[in-house]
C-alpha cells in the first residue's frame, strides 16, 4: 500500500495522559508516555493502554496497536481473497475513527500468538459421566486464559435424586458447580483482573431445578453475614471471595410449555435426564416465584425461552440450541465459538440528524469479512469447537451507543419513535449482514452444513424479512435501505446460501465501548449521567455523559442555558431540577437507574419492549439487564418474566438496585468496575 493513502497519515497523534500500573502495583506508563490519536478521552486511553497493549517491549502507543491488530487482520482478509488492497486503509479508518471495534481476545491476542485465540463466546458442552465433567473444567480454562468467556448446559447431569452405577446418589449439577466456579476464581480472564465470564444453565425440568436457582441467594446470604461480621465487603473483597457461583451467570431455560402451566396454575412434571423418567410433580408457578425470588436477591438466575430460541434456530436439522454465552447474546449450537465486533452508532449520526447510511452499509460489509477471516485464523480448545466453529461459522456483529444516539436525537429511549429508530438501524445491519454473507457464499461456497439446513434457514430469513411491516414510525431512508438489504440478501441466499450461520447479535460491549469512546453500551440506555470509572491500579474516573450537550442543542437549547444545565448535572448528578429545562424533554434524559436524590429512572416495561423492538432482527439475542428500583417487588419479576415471553424476547435478566451486598454500579456515586469479566 501507497504510504501516502494509508488512514493514520490524515490524524493527528498525541501524547496523551494514561496512568497504568501492573497488577502488582508497579508503574508501567507515566503521565504522557501513551500516545494516541486526537480525538480519543483520556478515558479511551486509559483502557487501551491497561488492557490491551502487548508486545516485549510492550506497545506505548495506539498508534502500534492498532497496526499490530488492524493490520494483521487485514493481511488475513486479503490473503483468504476477502478484500482487495486498500482493505487495510478501510479497516483502520474503521478503527481508529472509533467507529467499530473487535471483542477483547482480539486485541489481546492478534498479532502477538501465532494462533491466537479470537472468539469471545464459546459454548460448551458437557455428557454425564466423569471424564467429560472433569474435561469441562480443563477447557473452561484455557477459554478464560484468552481473555474468553463460555456457558454450558448441565442439564445432562444425572440429579442428586438419582443412582449412580457404584451405588449411592449422584452429586449433582450444583455440586459439580462448585469445582467449576473455584477453577473459574483461580483463572484470572486473559490472565489478567478481568473475572472470568460464565454461564450456566439448567432446564426448567431437571430434577435439581429448585437447588440450582437457590444456589446463589443461599450465598448472597452468606456474603451479607460475612460483612455483618467485618469482613471486607465489595466484589472483590474477602466476604464474596469466601462464597461460591461468584464467578457465573445462572439462567434457567424455560419453554412454552413451561409457561403455559404457570399461567394455568398447573403442576410441572420434573424429569430424570438419564430416562426421562417423572421423578416429582410440583406447581408450575412455585418455580417461577422461586426464580423470581432469586433474581430479587441478587440478580440471579436469569432466563432464557427455549422455544422462542429454537424457533428462530437456523440450523434445526443440525441440532438444537441449548445455551448460551456468559452474557447470553450468542445463542447457538453446543461446542461452537461466536468471536464479535460492535458498530459505534454515535459514529454514524451527522450534524443535520440523518443517518449515515452508506458509510454504515459499508462498514457491515468491511467488518463481516474481517469477522469470516478470523473463523479460520483464529485458535480454539477442543477439536469438537474447531469442527464446529468452521462448518458454521457463526459470526456477532452488533452495535453500541443506542442509548446516546437516542438522547442526541433527543429522543427518550423508552418511546415508539426511539425503538422504531432501533428495529430500522437493527434490520439494516443484519439485513446488510446477510448480504454481504450471501456474497461470500457465492465466491466461497456456504457453511458446510448449509445444504441440509437450507429449508429452515431460509424460512428464518424470510421470518425476519417479514418483520419489517411491523416497523412504524422509522425514518424512511434507514428503513427503505433496510428493505433493499433483505431483498437482496434473500436473493443471493436462495441462489447461492450464506456462508455464515449467524451474523448479529447485541453483545454488552463493556470494555470496548470505553475503548470507542461510548457513553451507553450495546443496547442499553445510560446507567446514570454521572458515572465513576475504577482505573487499574486504583482510583476512580468520573464520567459525565458527554451526549447531554448535543441533545439540549437539538432540543432548541442556547449555549447558556446548555452550560448553565451541564453544570448543574455535574454538580447534582442528575439533570432534574436543572435551571431552565423544560419538564417536556425530562424523559430525554431518562437512565437506567434513579439518580439517589432524583426521582426518574426507565420503567422495566421500556427496557423490554426496546428488546421486543429489535430482536426480530437479530441472529442470536441481546445482552441485556432489565433494571429495577430497590423497591421493586417479586410480584414485578414474575410479570416482567410473562412479558417477556408474550414479546418474543429470547433471554434477559434482572437486576435490583442495591440488592447485592456489593455492587459495581451506584447512583450518586455510581461506580464502574472495569475489572468485570464478560464477553465482549
Amino acid at each position: 500500500m501507497d504510504a501516502a493513502t494509508h488512514p493514520f497519515d490524515s490524524i493527528v497523534w498525541n501524547r496523551r495522559e494514561a496512568v497504568i500500573s501492573d497488577d502488582d502495583g508497579a508503574r508501567v506508563f507515566a503521565l504522557g508516555d501513551v500516545e494516541a490519536p486526537a480525538g480519543w478521552s483520556d478515558s479511551a486511553v486509559n483502557v487501551v493502554a491497561s488492557r490491551y497493549f502487548r508486545g516485549d517491549p510492550r506497545e506505548t502507543s495506539v498508534r502500534e496497536m492498532m497496526q499490530r491488530v488492524g493490520g494483521t487482520l487485514a493481511s488475513w482478509v486479503v490473503a483468504q481473497g476477502l478484500g482487495g488492497d486498500d482493505f487495510e486503509y478501510r479497516l483502520l479508518e474503521i478503527l481508529v475513527r472509533q467507529r467499530a471495534a473487535f471483542n477483547s481476545p482480539v486485541w489481546f491476542n492478534v498479532g502477538v500468538d501465532a494462533e491466537p485465540q479470537c472468539s469471545a463466546c464459546f459454548i460448551l458442552s458437557v455428557r454425564d459421566d466423569m471424564r467429560s465433567i472433569l474435561e469441562l473444567v480443563a477447557t473452561e480454562g484455557l477459554v478464560f486464559q484468552r481473555g474468553s468467556g463460555c456457558g454450558t448446559n448441565l442439564s445432562p447431569l444425572r440429579s442428586s435424586r438419582e443412582a449412580i452405577a457404584g451405588g449411592g446418589r449422584a452429586s449433582g449439577p450444583v455440586s459439580f458447580m462448585r469445582g467449576y466456579d473455584a477453577f473459574a476464581g483461580a483463572v484470572k480472564s486473559g490472565g489478567r483482573t478481568r473475572r472470568a465470564a460464565k454461564m450456566q444453565i439448567l432446564d426448567v425440568d431437571h430434577p435439581d431445578i429448585l437447588e440450582f436457582v437457590d444456589a446463589k441467594r443461599r450465598e448472597e446470604d452468606k456474603a451479607r453475614a460475612l460483612i455483618a461480621a467485618g469482613f471486607a465487603g465489595g466484589l472483590d473483597g474477602e466476604a464474596y471471595r469466601s462464597v461460591a457461583f461468584q464467578n457465573a451467570n445462572l439462567s434457567v431455560r424455560v419453554s412454552d410449555a413451561f409457561m403455559e402451566a404457570v399461567a394455568a396454575d398447573d403442576p410441572w412434571a420434573l424429569r430424570a435426564p438419564t430416562t426421562s423418567a417423572v421423578v416429582e410433580r410440583i406447581p408450575a408457578r412455585s418455580i417461577l416465584r422461586q426464580m423470581a425470588e432469586g433474581a430479587w436477591v441478587c440478580g440471579d438466575p436469569g432466563i432464557q425461552y427455549s422455544s422462542t430460541i429454537e424457533s428462530w434456530n437456523p440450523c434445526k436439522a443440525s441440532g438444537s440450541i441449548q445455551a448460551s454465552n456468559p452474557c447470553g447474546e450468542y445463542l447457538f449450537l453446543n461446542d461452537s465459538a461466536c468471536n464479535l465486533a460492535s458498530l459505534n452508532l454515535l459514529r454514524f449520526l451527522r450534524a443535520d440528524a440523518t443517518f449515515d447510511i452508506a458509510a454504515f452499509r459499508g462498514d457491515t460489509d468491511a467488518l463481516l469479512r474481517t469477522m469470516e477471516a478470523i473463523v479460520d485464523r483464529s485458535s480454539y480448545p477442543t477439536p469438537d469447537i474447531v469442527a464446529n466453529s468452521r462448518r458454521f461459522r457463526p459470526l456477532g456483529l452488533g452495535y453500541a451507543n443506542l442509548g446516546a444516539l437516542l438522547m442526541s436525537l433527543g429522543l427518550p429511549y423508552d418511546s415508539a419513535e426511539a425503538r422504531a429508530w432501533a428495529a430500522s438501524i437493527t434490520a439494516l445491519m443484519t439485513g446488510e449482514a446477510y448480504k454481504t454473507s450471501a456474497t461470500m457464499a457465492r465466491d466461497r461456497g456456504p457453511f458446510d452444513a448449509w445444504q441440509s439446513n437450507r429449508a429452515s434457514f431460509l424460512d428464518v430469513l424470510e421470518r425476519h424479512r417479514a418483520a419489517l411491516d411491523d416497523i412504524v414510525g422509522a425514518p424512511a431512508p434507514i428503513l427503505d435501505a433496510a428493505r433493499a438489504a433483505w431483498s437482496d440478501a434473500l436473493q443471493l441466499a436462495h441462489k447461492h446460501g450464506v456462508r455464515n450461520a449467524q451474523t448479529t447479535l447485541l453483545a454488552p460491549t463493556g470494555t470496548i465501548a470505553f475503548l470507542m469512546d461510548c457513553d451507553t453500551t450495546g443496547v442499553e440506555p445510560d446507567l446514570s449521567l454521572v458515572k465513576y470509572k475504577r482505573l487499574a491500579g486504583g482510583g476512580t474516573l468520573k464520567l459525565v455523559n458527554r451526549t447531554v450537550p448535543t441533545a439540549l442543542r437539538r432540543l432548541g437549547y442556547d449555549d447558556a442555558h446548555v452550560d448553565r444545565i451541564v453544570a448543574y448535572v455535574e454538580e447534582h448528578e442528575m439533570i432534574e431540577g436543572a435551571p431552565g429545562l423544560r419538564d417536556a424533554h425530562l424523559p430525554v434524559f431518562d437512565c437506567a437507574f434513579r439518580p439517589s436524590r432524583g426521582a426518574r429512572a426507565i420503567a422495566a416495561d421500556g427496557h423490554l419492549a426496546m428488546m421486543a423492538a429489535a430482536q426480530p432482527f437479530l441472529s442470536g439475542g441481546i445482552s441485556k439487564t432489565v433494571n429495577l428500583p430497590e423497591d421493586a417487588t417479586v410480584e414485578d419479576i414474575e410479570r416482567l418474566y410473562a412479558r417477556a415471553h408474550k414479546l418474543g424476547i429470547k433471554a434477559f435478566a434482572v437486576y435490583r438496585e442495591n440488592s447485592k451486598g456489593a455492587q459495581p454500579l451506584e447512583t450518586g456515586h455510581c461506580v464502574v468496575d472495569a475489572n468485570g469479566g464478560c464477553c465482549e
